[in-house]
């Protein structure tokens, strides 16, 4: 019997406590606004994918937003075209910019000479010196 009385007691007790708490009142997440009614849309012209084939509209849209950001190509001046027609813009390999990137890509050639002016110990100005061979 006190053993019984010693798990009904706290039972009562915990049960007690809820019900001086009173009901409380949760918020209605639905009440708030109200739900916009579902609209089927009336066009359905549009035709299903086909396998295999690549979808123009990607690339649309990425030019699109190409030249929303970046405003499309910048006209040029005369003096900047001609320089950039003698550096040779014409002949630039495509993806150069990734060939140019690999840590494995040798892009200057800069000989023995500059190897060896690079090379050089740092000074202050006044005392340094490089050697370079005489060919």
């Amino acid at each position: 019997m006190r053993k019984a009385l010693i798990l009904l007691v706290p039972a009562v007790m915990l049960a007690g406590c809820g019900a001086l708490r009173g009901k409380r009142e949760t918020l209605d997440e639905f009440a708030v606004a109200r739900n916009a009614p579902l609209v089927i849309p009336p066009d359905y012209s549009l035709t299903p994918p086909v396998a295999g084939t690549v979808s123009l509209t990607a690339q649309d849209a990425q030019t699109q937003a190409i030249e929303a950001l970046f405003g499309g190509p910048a006209p040029r001046s005369a003096s900047e075209a001609q320089i950039l027609d003698t550096a040779g813009r014409d002949r630039a390999a495509l993806g150069i910019r990734s060939t140019v990137g690999d840590p494995n890509t040798r892009v200057v050639d800069k000989g023995q000479a500059t190897q060896t002016i690079i090379a050089a110990p740092e000074g202050d100005g006044q005392t340094a010196s490089a050697q370079t061979p005489q060919q």
